[in-house]
């Protein structure tokens, strides 16, 4: 089936005018009766399939799904794990467009429900039919009446324009329930289940195009297929936001066999993934309604480094708010002069407004000082923090005279009841609506996160292009054979002289000069210090011979040795580059070389990347701040560490062979770096 005709019958499955409900059933403990009743509002054709009965809860049964009078655009699966695949043979003699199967008892279960699995998307592949699930509580569209769903309540989230993607059928559902209690509500709201075919990749451009959509909520688990979920979301997010829950803080990498494996981590490169892709991540549900909040009304324009002010009648819960966004990284810049001119005409001396506006006790003034502040050439969001006080303030009112082109969130509380009406009124009128300082301080840095993601895929340098060759990898790659392939991309190491016996690391001592390095080679040892295989600042011949018996110690046959020219001390990073099984090639960046383990101040990408992708990861580590020179220290040459950022990005993307590199350390001058150890691992493929 070509693409197109898988994104059709995708459509034909999330949109349907027919849906068949195959295991429906009068006894309502059964997910096929809850089914039927869940879609007896639907308005479309409802086509309930039991070969013993002709009528079920009011609709006409059908004995199979070859008996229907149409072809079904979807056919929910509401029988047992053993017969699934039967079914969905079925549904493609009766030319459905999908099938959704919300039992359990597949892959989740074991190696017997994974043969039903694969054989139940074998037939759907065979047939032409799209296939959500297994495992799946089902979806729901609001708006058009359709609940393909077992589970109670649904009925009762409004329609809104958040829609919702969800590995787990129960987050989705709890997302949904959340989204509605907030007063956005949702447009599609989704489970995909074991996801053994229909999964985020394919629903997430359907709603790129969906009219009804403004802000996608996604969470993810486990991701299988990484890269084609970046690819996707790279394509999306230009054109509508997404934020992303996920989880697996908890988990660890296994599967490298250096210091940058251990340091990448699976979790937190798929988030560093997302975020490259253009994503919002968050860590928790209300964050994500939050954030769902601030971006449905309206998004940023892209830009570098938006401004945010805020306007309040409390000042403690205004520094609240000041101080997270600050510690956040968001720009809460002061207003122009001319802006203060003026507010300083509407508020009485005593309270300070340069941003955060400390209106005080809301005046009369306020819609006008609200409209000055978010006129503010320095602004780019405007957040207002209100207590509720009806009979000096009506937000929804003061929002709306402020006639703003720009984003505004409002954010307050109240007494229960009454401020609730409050929250319906201010989002009826077309302003997000949060309940607490920290709710808009994420709706905020959501926005910010957005706009600025969004700038950054404008600029985006990077060159597709073709892969350049890839490099001929000898059988057996030691330190010495690594730097030589380094060295072939123009990544500098300090002069060195493989030697075969200790005669010859003698003359090679000689021959370098002054203090030398000297390493055990032996590609089967990933990390040489800890084995006594490196020593350093080696002055004379009895230093050597010290060094030399330490090495010759190493259980296993006789190794050579790599006489090293000493580097001058400098900055110490690790530079690595690992194939992640999901997310393919990647990129990090560390400060502490041999200690980056222990200091965990890391920065990811996925490769390839562009200098401004290698800038900024170093803006991200912690202690940059030694990159720009430290206590009269001078500052070291960032460029020559983005070249090499960039150069070995390119280098595993464009060899397959590669399955890690790794250099560790990185040593960082004024003027240029060295590699002072380097690692290689390579793969059959």
């Amino acid at each position: 089936m070509s693409d197109a005709s898988r994104a059709a019958q995708l459509r034909r499955l999330l949109f349907p005018q027919s849906i068949a409900v195959v295991g429906a059933s009068a006894e309502f403990q059964k997910a096929g009766s809850q089914l039927v009743h869940a879609l007896r509002d639907f308005p479309g054709a409802l086509y309930p399939i039991n070969r013993k009965t002709t009528e079920i809860q009011g609709f006409k049964a059908y004995p199979d799904l070859v008996s229907l009078p149409e072809a079904p655009d979807l056919v929910a699966v509401a029988v047992p794990a053993g017969a699934t695949p039967m079914v969905i043979e079925e549904a493609a003699r009766a030319r459905a467009g999908g099938a959704l199967v919300v039992g359990g008892g597949f892959a989740e279960s074991g190696d017997a429900g994974a043969a039903l699995q694969s054989a139940s998307l074998a037939a759907a592949l065979d047939g032409g039919v799209r296939l959500l699930g297994p495992n799946t509580s089902g979806y729901f569209s609001p708006a058009a009446g359709r609940y393909v769903t077992f589970a109670p309540g649904t009925e009762t989230i409004r329609a809104g324009s958040v829609a919702v993607v969800a590995q787990s059928g129960g987050v989705n559902l709890t997302l949904s329930f959340m989204l509605s209690r907030a007063g956005l509500g949702v447009s599609l709201a989704v489970g995909l289940g074991n996801a053994c075919d229909v999964g985020a990749s394919d629903i997430l451009p359907l709603l790129a195009d969906d009219p009804d959509t403004s802000v996608i909520a996604l969470h993810l688990e486990g991701v299988t297929f990484g890269r084609q979920l970046y690819d996707t979301l790279r394509a999306v997010t230009p054109r509508k936001p997404v934020v992303v829950l996920t989880v697996g803080r908890a988990d660890s990498s296994a599967f490298a066999e250096s210091h940058t494996g251990a340091l990448l981590g699976s979790f937190d490169l798929k988030v560093a993934a997302l975020r490259q892709a253009g994503a919002v991540v968050v860590d928790s549900t209300d964050s994500l309604v939050a954030a769902c909040a601030g971006l449905s009304r309206r998004r940023l324009p892209a830009k570098a480094d938006p401004g945010v002010a805020l306007m309040t009648a409390q000042a403690g819960p205004g520094l609240l708010i000041v101080d997270n966004l600050r510690a956040a990284g968001v720009s809460v810049p002061d207003l122009t002069d001319a802006s203060v001119q003026h507010i300083e005409t509407l508020l009485p001396p005593i309270t300070y407004m340069r941003n955060p506006v400390d209106t005080g006790r809301p005046s009369p003034a306020f819609p006008e000082i609200l409209g000055t502040v978010a006129t503010d050439p320095n602004v780019d969001l405007l957040c207002v923090w209100a207590l509720n006080e009806p009979e000096v303030l009506d937000p929804a009112q003061a929002l709306a005279a402020a006639a703003s082109d720009k984003p505004l969130l409002f954010g307050g509380i109240g007494a229960a009841g009454a401020f609730d009406e409050v929250i319906e009124q201010v989002n009826a009128a077309g302003f997000a609506a949060l309940a607490s300082p920290e709710q808009l301080v994420t709706a905020a840095r959501a926005m910010v996160e957005d706009a600025r993601a969004q700038y950054a895929a404008q600029h985006d340098a990077r060159q597709e292009g073709d892969a350049a060759a890839p490099v001929d990898l000898p059988d057996t790659i030691d330190e010495a054979a690594a730097k030589a392939i380094l060295g072939d991309l123009g990544i500098r190491s300090p002069a060195r002289i493989l030697c075969a016996t200790r005669a010859d690391a003698h003359a090679a001592r000689a021959q370098i000069g002054g203090r030398i390095v000297i390493k055990v080679i032996d590609a089967a040892i990933l990390h040489k210090t800890e084995a006594g295989g490196v020593h350093v600042g080696v002055a004379d011949a009895d230093a050597l011979d010290r060094a030399l018996d330490c090495i010759d110690a190493i259980p296993g046959p006789q190794r050579a040795y790599l006489v090293e020219e000493m580097a001058p001390p400098g900055l110490e990073l690790i530079v690595g580059a690992v194939r992640d099984p999901s997310f393919g090639p990647a990129i990090i960046v560390g400060l502490g070389g041999v200690a980056a383990e222990a200091m965990q101040d890391v920065s990811r990408r996925l490769s390839p990347i562009t200098a401004q992708d290698a800038h900024a990861m170093l803006d991200e580590l912690r202690g940059k701040a030694l990159l720009d020179g430290w206590r009269g220290a001078p500052a070291i040459d960032r460029q020559a560490i983005v070249d090499v950022l960039v150069t070995l990005a390119r280098f595993i993307a464009d060899n397959p062979a590669v399955s890690e590199v790794e250099i560790n350390p990185l040593r960082a001058y004024p003027d240029g770096c060295l590699a002072l150890d380097a690692l290689l691992v390579s793969r059959k493929v």
